[in-house]
């Protein structure tokens, strides 16, 4: 069977979101070099790059269900393009910022803007396409996302050997590029109506089944992020490896996603999600645990390809999970809760990732990623549908 079969016959607004998507992420390397810029182009010390890496979670963690919640009321288009604006413009300027308290506060703006194109994307894809292609509709759009990346950071790491400004310059001018073309091709959309006869869907807040999701997905996520906290530090500073390895990389990690993401979802399309979810989980678990001993390029690979496999398990299954739980019309807030997980572990694990780092050393926080990510995967794999959900949860409606 061909592996791309499940993408045929996908809206036109499907393809059109994913292109955009691709344009921004083809510009993506201001944040993979978040940490390197602070510490070499700055000359901040890794705690005070922690610190910025914070900042920039903290306005990511304040935007994620707030932007959501608007996107429902406004139009998710609406909110997909004022954000690639202003977080576009915001990108050319942050370089400019001569004191720390300013750029501290470009930091947080960029994060929070930036953190709405998600909820809103995420959410508006949801609804145009049927439950039975969504997992299609996810692979495609993430498969968008990491063709970018297959070139964003790789670029990254030549332009930030000669020049950190240029990294942030040319992610600002290819998120405007975005924003021009979604500004073209998509005209606004209106707030999404309820299906005949559909009632209003409750809070997420209240979701004790969502809860059980999102609650251990946080410290997977914050392993996770360690490719922009302590990985960079361990490659360039401890390894001395250089930046354009360190790019390499998320290349070998984008390539992969690239080409087996798709194939390997719609594999697994049968698969409850509780499975899926554990097996994910277990490929961190083991990736980054390994990262420990990988002081070698090769080695580094090796480990990259194991974690790269996690992320491509992981990820789609818990964009599924929280889409068959969201209700129509609050599909932007349950997205933005999903946001706001990555947004709390971006803002915790590279902070805490670079503390720990700083104080015991690199090979501990790889060491402490194992018996985590095992942790919490034992916790999704319990996750069940609607139709038999774990003891103790109530059942969604």
């Amino acid at each position: 069977m061909n592996p791309w079969q499940g993408l045929r016959g996908l809206p036109r607004e499907v393809w059109l979101i994913c292109a955009t998507t691709l344009v921004n992420r083809l510009g993506t390397m201001a944040m993979p070099f978040l940490v390197l810029y602070l510490t070499e182009g700055r000359r901040w010390t890794p705690q005070e790059a922690g610190i910025g890496m914070m900042v920039y979670g903290a306005g990511a963690l304040a935007a994620g269900p707030f932007s959501g919640r608007l996107a429902d009321r406004m139009g998710h288009a609406r909110v997909l393009k004022a954000s690639l604006w202003s977080s576009g413009t915001l990108l050319l300027a942050l370089p400019f910022a001569t004191t720390r308290p300013l750029l501290f506060a470009l930091i947080f703006l960029w994060a929070g803007l930036s953190q709405a194109f998600w909820p809103s994307s995420m959410a508006m894809l949801t609804g145009l396409a049927p439950p039975e292609r969504r997992k299609a509709v996810f692979a495609l759009h993430r498969l968008a996302v990491n063709l970018g990346m297959a070139v964003g950071p790789a670029m990254g790491g030549l332009i930030a050997h000669h020049s950190y400004r240029w990294v942030f310059w040319t992610d600002g001018l290819s998120t405007l590029a975005g924003a021009l073309l979604l500004t073209l091709v998509l005209k606004g959309t209106p707030a999404p109506a309820l299906p005949h006869g559909h009632p209003p869907g409750g809070s997420p807040w209240r979701d004790g089944r969502l809860a059980w999701l999102l609650l251990p997905f946080v410290p997977l996520l914050m392993v996770f992020f360690q490719i922009e906290g302590t990985l960079p530090l361990w490659v360039v500073r401890d390894l001395g490896l250089g930046s354009r390895f360190y790019g390499l990389l998320f290349t070998v990690n984008t390539l992969l996603i690239v080409a087996l993401e798709v194939a390997l979802n719609l594999g697994l399309a049968h698969w409850p999600h509780g499975r899926q979810l554990l097996a994910g989980s277990l490929c961190l678990a083991a990736g980054f645990g390994l990262t420990a001993w990988a002081t070698a390029p090769t080695t580094l690979i090796l480990t990259t390809v194991v974690w790269t496999f996690g992320e491509m398990i992981l990820f789609p299954a818990m964009s599924d999970a929280v889409a068959t739980l969201a209700p129509p019309d609050r599909r932007g807030e349950y997205m933005g809760l999903l946001s706001l997980c990555f947004a709390a572990a971006l803002a915790l694990g590279p902070w805490l990732g670079v503390a720990a780092y700083a104080r015991v050393g690199p090979r501990w926080v790889w060491l402490a990623s194992f018996p985590i990510c095992i942790a919490m995967g034992l916790i999704l794999v319990r996750f069940r549908t609607a139709r038999s959900a774990p003891a103790g949860l109530p059942p969604q409606e």
